[in-house]
C-alpha cells in the first residue's frame, strides 16, 4: 500500500492519512485560504478526493473554521468515506502525472501518461472535456494568475485556457523535445526546459514557431525538469536532474541582490 499525507507546516506533525493502493504522484490542494479538500493521483489511475474534516485523523473541533473544512467548494457539507471518492472513474488510461485546481473550483485538470489533459466536474464527477496530445506529456502547471495552462508534450508548448475547459489557446513548435514550460503573461514570454540539452530557452509567446527565441540560459549539467515564475513574476525558479534549483532574474533593473 501507498499513502499520501497531509502535514501541518508550522509544527511537521501529520494531520491526515489517505492510503492508496498505488504509488501517488500527485496531489493537489484547491486555491482557498483554508483547503478544504484534497485531491489526488497516481499509478491506480484513478482521480480522488478526500474531505479533510472527514479523515479518522481530524480532530473533533466545532469551530466554525472547522465546521465548513469539510465542505465541497461552493457546495453543502458532504458525508463521505474517509477513503475518499473517485472522479471520472475509468478515464484514464494511464498513470496521472499531474493534478490541478483551475480558476473554476468545481474544475480538476489531469495530465496523464496516456497523452491526454482532462478536464473533470467535480459536482457531477463526470469529464468535461479532453486533449489529446502530439507527445508525452511533461509537465503541466497553471500560470500565476490561473489564467492559462501551459502544458509541455514532445516538441510541444501548449498553452491552454485557465477558465474554459479544453480551449486551445495557443501552441508552439520547438526545435527539440521539451519536459517543462512556464509561461509569463504579462510579458507575453515563456520558458522550456528539455531532457536531451541542459539549456533554458526564453521565447515570444506571440512569435512563430522556431524563430521565436529571445535568450538561452546556460547552467545546468543535466535534464531541466520543473520551471515556475515567482508570485511578482520577477524570478524564474528552475530544477534540474543535476540536483539543484537555479533562479533567474526576469525583470529590468536591481531585484533582491542582483544589480
Amino acid at each position: 500500500m501507498s499513502a499520501c499525507k497531509v502535514w501541518d507546516t508550522q509544527t511537521g506533525e501529520c494531520l491526515h492519512t489517505f492510503q492508496h493502493p498505488h504509488i501517488v504522484r500527485a496531489v493537489a490542494f484547491p486555491h482557498q485560504p483554508k483547503p478544504q479538500v484534497l485531491a489526488t493521483g497516481g499509478f491506480d489511475k484513478k482521480l480522488m478526493i478526500y474531505e479533510l474534516a472527514t479523515s479518522p485523523t481530524s480532530s473533533n473541533s466545532s469551530s466554525p473554521e472547522q465546521a465548513t473544512f469539510g465542505r465541497l467548494p461552493n457546495g453543502p457539507p458532504k458525508t463521505t468515506n474517509p477513503t475518499g471518492f473517485e472522479i471520472g472513474a475509468g478515464s484514464h488510461e494511464g498513470a496521472i502525472k499531474s493534478v490541478l485546481w483551475s480558476q473554476e473550483m468545481n474544475v480538476l485538470i489531469t495530465a496523464c501518461e496516456d497523452k491526454h489533459i482532462r478536464w473533470f466536474d467535480i459536482r457531477t464527477r463526470k469529464p468535461i472535456s479532453s486533449v489529446k496530445l502530439d507527445g508525452d506529456i511533461g509537465s503541466c502547471e497553471l500560470s500565476n494568475t490561473l489564467s492559462t495552462l501551459s502544458v509541455a508534450a514532445g516538441k510541444k508548448a501548449y498553452f491552454f485556457s485557465g477558465t474554459t475547459p479544453g480551449q486551445l489557446i495557443h501552441e508552439a513548435t520547438q526545435p527539440t523535445p521539451i519536459v517543462s514550460v512556464a509561461v509569463h503573461e504579462g510579458e507575453r514570454k515563456y520558458v522550456t526546459g528539455g531532457n536531451q540539452d541542459t539549456w533554458i530557452r526564453v521565447w515570444d509567446l506571440d512569435g512563430a514557431d522556431g524563430s521565436s527565441e529571445l535568450d538561452v540560459w546556460k547552467g545546468h549539467h543535466g535534464p531541466i525538469w520543473s520551471l515556475g515564475f515567482s508570485p511578482d513574476g520577477k524570478v524564474c525558479a528552475s530544477g534540474s536532474e543535476d540536483g539543484t534549483v537555479k533562479l533567474w532574474k526576469f525583470c529590468e533593473g536591481p531585484y533582491g541582490l542582483w544589480r
